[in-house]
């Protein structure tokens, strides 16, 4: 199967389809994690995008029901040089290929993936197109053209759980398809856990600190998050860009001062509008399993997980009220802060990820203690 992938500034490049027969249209990013691919599949974060893998081999060790992040995929569509039909690895039950055909989601593959990342680094991320059906390239960039930027998108609504749930699964063991349970486990604190496009690693992280936690719709009032008594509130990671979610802005600003708040990825871009700063989009965002963050109170560095397109501006922030606590070696962008006299932090990275591997895991205790400091 032939498939061709059209972006919007004319580029095309053309190679092999492999999983969902037809067409796609989102956003191209690219991802530079060596491994991880079936939770890159399933984060929510990624709604509305094509993800571009650079490492050259995906899909050698197929996938299992227990890496999933969310209930199904959510990338838009797939691109990588090689990809693997055949799967080894003794936790495997599907391989790639079928698990994505599964959801209807094209692969494109056989293509020179360092080339079409070196012209998104150059040019930045764009609007594209796969297709397995349409062979006129230029039919496939105008529709490319035609899709909605990521600017001014609010997808936190679109991935969001329809209701409220209470999460009761921890940290999986290392022992062969066992899972540790937890409900015998005392709960010392209740979250409420603001559902932006939520990974469900983040809540297992959550419940093995021994907290209950319940999932709440984005757009859950203030008033209808502090009737349910927490301890925290949490904030989530998610899609799009954050300055469309006016509705969840306005819900922190009720909640500052009146419940611990711990947000993650969008959940921190959010705190920064909440927090009167403003947030910008990046040239091509930070994907990736291997960023390096600086602790600015240690000077500490960390091997972090990224996902995002948007950043908060530094200098949109009051000195006198938030402290900037993280930050990208990279390129500089803010990657955490503090509220001087409230108890809220937030990061952009994503510390219930294990690229470090354990580097990051410290800040869900920080939750726990500001909780108990708070209760106290």
């Amino acid at each position: 199967m032939q498939a061709i992938l059209a972006l919007e500034d004319g580029k095309v490049f053309r190679g092999k389809g492999y999983g969902a027969k037809g067409e796609c249209y989102g956003e191209v990013v690219f991802n530079t994690s060596i491994t991880g691919y079936q939770e890159i599949f399933t984060d929510p974060s990624y709604a509305g995008q094509i993800v571009v893998l650079t490492n050259p081999q995906i899909g050698n060790y197929g996938t299992n029901s227990e890496d999933n992040e969310a209930t199904h995929p959510y990338i838009e569509g797939l691109i990588v040089r090689e990809f693997s039909r055949v799967s080894s690895n003794w936790r495997s039950q599907q391989v790639a290929e079928e698990y994505l055909e599964q959801f209807k989601i094209p692969v494109l593959a056989d293509i020179d993936t360092r080339a079409l990342v070196r012209h998104l680094r150059d040019h930045g991320v764009m609007r594209g197109v796969i297709s397995t059906i349409e062979t006129d390239a230029d039919k496939l960039i105008a529709k490319a053209r035609s899709i909605p930027k990521m600017d001014g998108r609010d997808l936190a609504k679109v991935v969001t759980t329809n209701r409220p749930y209470v999460w009761e699964v921890g940290e999986r063991s290392h022992e062969p398809i066992e899972v540790v349970g937890v409900k015998d486990q005392p709960e010392r604190f209740h979250v409420v856990a603001y559902d932006f496009g939520i990974k469900q690693n983040i809540l297992r992280k959550l419940r093995s600190e021994s907290c209950r936690v319940t999932v709440v719709p984005a757009q859950t009032l203030a008033e209808d998050v502090l009737a349910l008594k927490p301890h925290g509130v949490f904030l989530s990671n998610g899609p799009g860009d954050p300055e469309p979610c006016t509705y969840a802005v306005e819900n922190i600003r009720r909640l500052m001062g009146r419940q611990p708040i711990f947000g993650i990825c969008l959940g921190h871009q959010l705190t920064g509008l909440a927090l009167g700063g403003k947030t910008y989009k990046l040239k091509f965002g930070h994907h990736g399993g291997n960023h390096p963050v600086k602790q600015m109170a240690t000077g500490k560095v960390e091997i972090t997980a990224h996902n995002h397109n948007f950043a908060v501006d530094p200098d949109s922030l009051s000195p006198a009220e938030v402290e900037l606590t993280h930050i990208d070696l990279n390129d500089s962008t803010l990657e955490g802060l503090r509220h001087r006299n409230l108890p809220l932090f937030s990061v952009q990275y994503h510390p219930e990820a294990s690229p470090g591997p354990h580097d990051s895991h410290y800040l869900f205790k920080d939750f726990v203690k500001m909780m108990e400091e708070w209760r106290g």
